[in-house]
């Protein structure tokens, strides 16, 4: 097939665009990110707060990846619809501002304990270790986002950062951090040393673990695409999203050093959400890679969820 110079329609959908024009010229075998570049390029827009679709059946049409115009159906007066997703933020900053706000909150309760609870005494090594565990979890968090993640898109609405590091910094930051460094905190009194050394074991292993399903993430995307391969490795055959699994392992392994309510709420919450999250991407596999994929009973939890 001998690629042709492709008009398509323009049309706005939802919020007006200001210059948003009225049709658009690409060649059939270029990238479908080419029709992001001429409608940015036209209202003064960045392609990330674009969102295109198919003015025929509304499916949408990717700014990434290795598809044509001419793959996605498209031909010469093909109507699209473009739809203003808002003011964006990269996926990456907004990871290393909700993870920052408990890494500084831990250390500044904690050695605020003076001023907050009005007490001379020290810390015990319990709230010591809770205080370990918590930085070298964000600490870990951000190294991840820095140099692991790689994100299927490149930004998130603006709004997004103010919800997501409300979560982080309130439940984990400042509930998690208040209820375990105080002279009242369960992590202030002696506790069997049998369930510390359970909880640090759990917290390692389950910190371990987490970043190795990270890698494994990972290596699935090749940089610059959102094309993923079927996830296989560490636990990947017991639970849809592994990941999670361990991540709620090594809060089990703090809740049994420091012995607060605070941070089984976290978990509860925390498993929560992971758990909607675990069963979003299950879907998600079944549809995308149908009888290649083996279908997980479990998304998060084995035998639980």
């Amino acid at each position: 097939m001998s690629a042709s110079t492709l008009t398509l329609i323009v049309r706005p959908r939802g919020r007006p665009i200001k210059n948003l024009p009225e049709t658009i010229t690409v060649r059939s075998d270029a990238s479908t990110s080419e029709i992001f570049q001429e409608i940015a390029k036209a209202s003064q827009f960045s392609i990330h707060r674009l969102r295109v679709t198919k003015g025929s059946d509304g499916s949408p049409i990717n700014n990434v990846g290795e598809a044509t115009v001419h793959d996605t159906g498209l031909r010469n007066k093909s109507a699209v619809d473009v739809k203003d997703l808002g003011p964006q933020i990269s996926w990456r900053t907004v990871f290393i501002v909700e993870y920052l706000g408990p890494l500084l909150i831990h250390p500044l309760m904690y050695f605020g304990r003076p001023i907050i609870y009005g007490t001379s005494a020290p810390a015990t090594q319990l709230q010591k270790l809770t205080l370990l565990m918590c930085v070298i979890h964000f600490a870990k968090r951000e190294f991840e986002t820095l140099f692991v993640h790689r994100f299927s898109s490149a930004t998130m609405p603006i709004s997004n950062i103010y919800k997501n590091s409300g979560y982080y910094w309130v439940l984990s930051g400042f509930n998690l951090a208040y209820w375990s460094y105080g002279p009242s905190s369960p992590a202030a009194k002696p506790s069997n040393p049998l369930f510390t050394y359970l909880g640090i074991a759990l917290f390692a292993i389950g910190e371990i673990c987490n970043y190795s399903t990270h890698v494994t993430l990972k290596n699935l995307r090749r940089p610059g695409s959102t094309e993923r391969g079927i996830p296989q490795g560490l636990a990947f055959n017991l639970v849809t999203c592994p990941n999670y699994m361990f991540e709620a392992i090594a809060w089990i392994g703090v809740a049994l050093v420091n012995w607060s309510l605070s941070t089984v709420i976290f978990i509860i919450v925390a498993v929560g959400q992971m758990g909607v999250w675990a069963w979003k991407k299950e879907k998600r596999y079944r549809k995308e890679f149908g009888d290649k994929y083996k279908r997980k009973r479990y998304a998060i939890l084995p035998g639980i969820w």
